[in-house]
């Protein structure tokens, strides 16, 4: 299988973190991990469009020639394909817990994070628009305070004393924030404790550059 990605980029990361994470537990894919170079204009090209008529990134390329383009189902994916150490187990309330926190860290904070980072200080050149950053600051308040207050029993990570999908999410989207020199923790502690302890981890260190 090859991914085709781009660092930087939150979708891509995330599922770069996700390999990661699953191959520090043991569980090694065989990846080939292939960059679109995406400030040439590699994404829009044929050859990508080919691979995803999107022109998006990632795109992970199947053993029988067919492409998956959304990063959770490429995820859910790997979940299936190398299902020994996978990290959505448990209890069906726990799969539906695990589920429940990524699709919210996702939907209700990466899609606003991207577009609170362009309105800020766009790496893409956008004119920087401070209406437009304040209602993204407001939009991401409440899942912010679920965050921090998840955190609130000392758990290591988002889930709990294992890695989850969740993390990967949210940490691939943090990663954005911080090349565009911008901050959305606020006033919560407990995030800011999370976010260093996952970036300490050996696969977050392979996989994140900023």
């Amino acid at each position: 299988m090859k991914l085709y990605m781009v660092p930087l980029a939150p979708n891509p990361t995330k599922v770069m973190l996700y390999i990661a994470e699953r191959e520090e537990l043991g569980t090694q894919m065989g990846i080939e991990q292939i960059v679109v170079n995406t400030v040439k204009g590699r994404h829009k090209e044929p050859e990508h469009l080919a691979r995803n008529p999107f022109g998006t990134v990632p795109a992970l390329e199947l053993d029988d020639g067919s492409y998956l383009v959304e990063s959770l189902a490429i995820i859910q994916y790997l979940e299936d394909k190398f299902p020994d150490g996978k990290l959505i187990s448990g209890t069906p309330e726990q799969k539906g817990h695990a589920r429940d926190v990524e699709r919210i860290v996702d939907l209700r904070l990466a899609g606003p994070m991207g577009a609170y980072g362009h309105a800020v200080n766009s790496p893409l050149g956008y004119p920087k628009d401070e209406q437009k950053a304040a209602q993204l600051e407001t939009a991401m308040a409440a899942p912010l305070d679920y965050l921090e207050q998840l955190l609130g029993d000392d758990r290591p990570l988002l889930l709990g004393e294992q890695v989850s999908i969740a993390d990967c999410t949210l940490a691939a989207s943090l990663q954005f924030v911080r090349y565009v020199e911008c901050d959305v923790f606020g006033e919560r502690p407990r995030l800011r404790a999370w976010d260093e302890r996952y970036r300490s981890r050996p696969a977050a260190q392979q996989v994140l550059k900023w």
